[in-house]
């Protein structure tokens, strides 16, 4: 695969695209970018002050609504609204390592917003994704574990990075059994999933003392750009991929470099796992794969 550029990102004129957490980091240049190939990029924001402004430095065809991915009232209110047929979801936002903290719901805040958030948006939303659905995850997948019977961590001494990596151990465990499914169901959608390597954003906000100072130091030696970041979200969403493809940056480690495959490991393609995953959250989502989905040709 040659590698993917900004020159690569096609026309996207006519075409509708729903991203999380647009409004900065490798989200906000994802929906700058395809704004400005002619697509119509909705930003779907907890804080829809910071959502505007950053639209109005936007070119194209923007809008901005309220989605508060830890509040499945919120998720459920923005699905209600959002009834038409479009062409690209992107599970794009997320945060990390923050003090134990609980979702609107009762869920540990990174499993609640960065997993099952966009599970229920997802499922949610589904009937009208003409094209495809992105999912962002992290290279902290590779130090996850998925522990069944404490997801939440409510018997488990709480720590902050293995929450987070079992938060995007579980967005690539999500986008292979949506795929299964997907593909169950003879429809035409496809998941795809990409990771930003180590890209300078505000992902990372909670400072935990001396040991934080010194991780964000080392980061900040071995990053790229946010604008590098969202290349692999880009190809992602946007090049001609077979279904559950996995992108990401192809330097030393996958930390940064030009996007392309990436290395997923054995355990994000448990397939046992992701179903059984995939139960789980159904259960405290309150949500279910639909059973009207887009079948035939994707929108162009």
């Amino acid at each position: 695969m040659a590698s993917f550029t900004l020159a690569d990102v096609p026309p996207m004129n006519g075409r509708t695209v729903v991203i999380t957490g647009a409004n900065s980091g490798i989200g906000r240049v994802t929906a700058s970018v395809l704004a400005k190939r002619g697509a119509r990029v909705v930003l779907a924001v907890r804080n829809q002050d910071k959502g505007h402004a950053a639209a109005a430095e936007m070119r194209g065809h923007t809008e901005v609504q309220r989605l508060d991915l830890a509040d499945l009232s919120s998720v459920r209110d923005f699905a209600r609204r959002f009834t038409e047929p479009f062409d690209l979801l992107i599970n794009n936002a997320g945060l990390s390592l923050p003090p134990l903290q609980r979702t609107a719901d009762g869920f540990e805040l990174q499993f609640g917003t960065n997993h099952l958030g966009h599970f229920a948006l997802t499922n949610l939303l589904l009937p009208q994704v003409r094209d495809r659905v992105v999912t962002v995850s992290s290279l902290a997948h590779l130090l996850g574990s998925i522990d069944l019977t404490d997801l939440n961590w409510r018997r488990r001494r709480y720590r902050a990075h293995p929450a987070y990596g079992q938060s995007k151990l579980a967005n690539l465990l999500f986008a292979h059994e949506l795929q299964r499914r997907l593909t169950a169901a003879g429809s035409s959608v496809i998941s795809t999933a990409a990771h930003p390597g180590i890209a300078t954003t505000n992902l990372v906000h909670v400072d935990a003392g001396q040991l934080f100072r010194l991780e964000k130091a080392l980061i900040g030696k071995v990053s790229h750009s946010a604008e590098a970041g969202a290349l692999p979200t880009l190809q992602a969403a946007t090049a001609d991929l077979p279904g559950d493809a996995y992108l990401g940056p192809r330097g030393p480690l996958g930390l940064r470099g030009a996007p392309g495959p990436a290395r997923r490991a054995a355990k994000a393609r448990d397939a046992d796992t992701a179903r059984r995953l995939w139960d789980a959250s159904e259960q405290l989502t309150g949500t279910a794969f639909p059973t009207a989905i887009h079948q035939g040709t994707p929108a162009s």
